[in-house]
């Protein structure tokens, strides 16, 4: 099933004719649940990996001897889901209750010291075949596959996340390797995603307010404090929130490759290569969810009457603070070390 993007509630570029200039595209990803395969672009789905090629590890020393279970976190995101899904008296019983309180209990592994070599996390692979906007990465290598570490105590202050990014020729991967390892315990739940396929939907996308040249960004603020002033004194307590463009108009929310970064919970901060100095481009965003109430506008078209109505947390992923992860790639040397950036 495809996902369609609603068109947008007004035309942008009518209202500022210099964002033309400026207009981009991005591949919302769509990320639903399903049972992919290692042979298409999935989020948390099998990677195509080599048998004969080491998994990726995280060897920093952190604790990692407690934590839950990964089969539990499914087991009890099951239960509730079936829970809530009953057409009569939906929720958990006493029962159910009783089973997720002993699913989300930590468990201890005495044995593991702060440097055994923890397995990570396969989080997303995406085929440049089916996502129009995955352009960063060797020309030569057609697949991108996304690891984390599922322990937030890495770099100088011990609350970093860890990422590994490995491109690859798929042509060139002959034996599968069928069971992963995975790590007995994660340090928080939001680490661990829920297999789901992808509907890949290109569409148009511009840059964060901040960033565009002073006069416009200006102009779009004038227009944003209008509308809101006009929404504060009008007697509708029913009308709808007033359109603006960081929300509405710009950068879609959800899981998406390429395209403008969002800035919306820190002063925009566009990283430069660390190795060279060239301005970074964004390469993949990872978000707690497809949309909320700021962005519902967003929400596809075939889902939109939908009962029950779809959960905008597909992936069950949640990056800190409910927020988004921005993975930034150096466009002169795919070779470079990645950034990231949390809003």
């Amino acid at each position: 099933m495809t996902r369609t993007t609603p068109p947008r509630p007004l035309d942008v570029e009518a209202l500022f004719p210099g964002l033309a200039a400026h207009r981009g595209t991005t591949t919302r990803l769509h990320p639903r649940p399903g049972k992919p395969e290692a042979s298409v672009s999935s989020v948390g789905g099998p990677m195509l990996w080599p048998a004969d090629e080491p998994w990726p590890v995280c060897t920093e020393a952190h604790g990692r001897g407690r934590g839950r279970r990964p089969a539990d976190i499914r087991r009890e995101r099951q239960i509730l889901a079936t829970a809530w899904a009953r057409a009569t008296t939906p929720g958990p019983t006493d029962e159910e209750r009783g089973l997720v309180e002993e699913l989300r209990r930590p468990h201890r592994i005495p044995e593991a010291s702060e440097t055994d070599p923890l397995p990570l996390i396969g989080l997303v692979q995406l085929y440049r075949r089916d996502i129009p906007d995955l352009t960063g990465g060797p020309d030569d290598c057609d697949l991108l596959q996304v690891f984390w570490c599922p322990f937030d105590a890495h770099g100088p202050g011990r609350y970093d996340m860890l990422l590994d990014l490995r491109w690859r020729r798929s042509a060139e991967v002959g034996e599968v390797l069928a069971l992963p390892p995975q790590p007995q315990v994660v340090g928080f739940d939001g680490y661990v995603p829920e297999p789901c396929v992808l509907h890949p939907e290109q569409v148009v996308t511009y840059p964060f307010a901040g960033l565009l040249p002073e006069e416009l960004c200006a102009r779009i603020d004038a227009w944003e404090q209008a509308l809101e002033e006009e929404a504060e004194q009008s007697d509708d307590d029913d009308s709808a929130d007033p359109v603006g463009y960081q929300y509405d108009l710009s950068i879609p929310p959800g899981w998406r490759a390429g395209g403008f970064a969002s800035w919306h919970t820190t002063d925009p901060s566009p990283e430069d290569c660390p190795t060279c100095a060239t301005p970074m481009k964004l390469l993949l965003t990872i978000d707690s969810s497809e949309w909320d109430g700021g962005s519902a506008s967003w929400r596809p078209l075939e889902e939109r009457d939908l009962v029950p109505h779809p959960s905008a947390t597909p992936t069950k992923i949640r990056v800190v603070r409910d927020g988004e992860l921005n993975i930034f790639e150096c466009p002169a040397d795919p070779e470079h070390p990645h950034c990231w950036n949390l809003q």
